[in-house]
């Protein structure tokens, strides 16, 4: 299943939801947003699932803009977000400036910091602080799983997917698990103020699509990448699929307050 099609999208929506760092939001609405209504920016929206997590959570008037190259999911995040005003654009977001996102009250993105460059990271910085919104930037990959149970396998297959995350795709050198830090870094040497927290997937028996889902696309991914791992996979992915497909995935959420 593609990362980005609306079935895996949707499948994820409850686990995202729960995973989110409520002690971020909390810290956001502390701060004075000077808008009304709200002008929320969500990059590479999606279906629409932050947007339908967040909405209720700030409260009062608002008005969003979504940002998706897919206008398949455009569309349906469009149609799915309720007592919130939209607009919709669709196409590149990388190349965003402060500019571009003047007015803007809130900047969000879900699982998108993993899938940018450096230079595209530090360039999202670089707008947010020119414009003076914060972001709340979450489900970044942090590069750590963990089974139960454990074998001494998981250690390979991790390395390998984490490599995986960091390819180059068209000329990009994607940050993968590295995001995080390099957003941190970006958003700081600007005087931003940035908080992080912890926000991880925790898949059980009653996620078990969910699990086996990301299962098959985690471990392929990993051997995509190391192809000495193909012998190993289809017993290691059989092992993990019958033993209930509990593990944790570790995200993590980011909010950068502009002074």
């Amino acid at each position: 299943m593609s990362t980005f099609a609306p079935e895996w999208l949707s499948l994820r929506e409850k686990a995202d939801a729960e995973a989110r760092a409520l002690d971020l939001v909390d810290r956001l609405l502390k701060i004075d947003l000077n808008r009304t209504p709200l002008v929320v920016r969500d990059l590479g929206c999606g279906t629409g699932s932050l947007g339908r997590w967040l909405a209720g959570r700030l409260g009062g008037a608002q008005h969003w803009v979504l940002h998706d190259r897919d206008p398949r999911l455009l569309s349906i995040a469009a149609a799915t977000m309720s007592g919130v005003t939209i607009e919709t654009h669709e196409g590149d977001l990388t190349g965003l400036t402060g500019a571009d996102i003047a007015g803007t009250s809130l900047v969000t993105a879900s699982a998108l910091l993993d899938l940018l460059t450096a230079e595209e990271v530090d360039a999202l910085a670089a707008a947010c602080v020119d414009a003076g919104c914060p972001a709340l930037l979450t489900l970044s990959v942090a590069g750590r799983v963990e089974f139960d149970p454990a074998e001494s396998l998981d250690a390979e297959f991790e390395a390998a997917f984490n490599g995986h995350q960091r390819r180059v795709v068209d000329g990009r050198r994607l940050l993968g698990p590295d995001a995080v830090a390099v957003a941190v870094e970006a958003f700081e040497r600007r005087g931003a103020e940035v908080t992080t927290s912890p926000s991880p997937w925790r898949l059980g028996p009653e996620q078990a699509a969910l699990a086996g889902e990301w299962l098959r696309g985690w471990v392929g991914a990993a051997v995509e990448q190391e192809p000495g791992l193909a012998a190993e996979a289809p017993g290691y992915l059989r092992r993990k699929l019958d033993n209930g497909r509990r593990v944790v995935v570790h995200h993590t959420d980011l909010l950068a307050v502009v002074p």
